[in-house]
C-alpha cells in the first residue's frame, strides 16, 4: 500500500496539468470559432471604448443609462458589433431592472455560455455571429410568456425601426 500511494498521487498531479491549465497559465484563453472573428486590436479599432468594455470583455454597462430602454417602435435589436438580428420589439418588455429585457431572442440569434464572475454561475448571452457579450438570461420574465428576462447591455445593440 505504501508504494502505490506515491504512484497515484503522481498520476493524480500529473492528470491535473492538462492542456486548459497550460494555456491558462500562458495568458492564453480557448476562443470559440464564430463567423465573425477578428483580432482585439482590430474590434478596438471599430468599436467605441464602451461597445468595446462591454462586447469584447464583458462588462456592464450603467443601469438606466441606455437609450434603448424607451424604444416601444417595431424594429429590430442588432448586435452593434457585426448588424446580426438578435431581438424584436414585440418581445421586448419592461423589467424595471435598468436594462433592455426580452423574454426571448430571434431564433438562431444569440448563443449561450456560463460565467462565474460573481462568485455564483449566470447563463451569459452572446451574440451567435460575432461572440460579443450581450448581457445574462434570469428565470425571472414574464410568466405568461417564456419566464425568461433576457438582461441586455443596451450598448451592445443597435436598433433598426421596422419599415413602413
Amino acid at each position: 500500500m505504501k508504494k502505490i500511494l506515491p504512484f497515484l498521487l503522481a498520476v493524480f498531479i500529473i492528470s491535473c496539468q492538462g492542456n486548459a491549465q497550460k494555456d491558462q497559465k500562458e495568458g492564453k484563453e480557448k476562443q470559440e470559432e464564430f463567423e465573425v472573428s477578428k483580432t482585439e486590436e482590430e474590434w478596438k479599432a471599430e468599436l467605441t471604448d464602451a461597445e468595446y468594455r462591454v462586447l469584447r470583455k464583458a462588462a456592464t454597462e450603467p443601469s438606466f443609462s441606455s437609450p434603448l430602454n424607451d424604444i416601444k417602435e417595431p424594429g429590430t435589436f442588432v448586435c452593434a458589433a457585426c448588424g446580426n438580428e438578435l431581438y424584436e420589439t414585440e418581445h421586448k418588455f419592461m423589467s424595471g431592472t435598468g436594462w433592455p429585457s426580452f423574454d426571448r431572442a430571434i431564433e438562431g440569434g444569440v448563443a449561450y455560455g456560463t460565467d462565474s464572475k460573481l462568485g455564483y454561475q449566470r447563463n451569459e448571452v452572446h451574440c451567435a455571429r460575432c461572440g460579443g457579450h450581450l448581457g445574462h438570461v434570469f428565470d425571472d420574465g414574464p410568466r405568461e410568456t417564456t419566464g425568461k428576462r433576457h438582461c441586455i447591455n443596451g450598448i451592445a445593440m443597435d436598433f433598426e425601426p421596422k419599415e413602413k
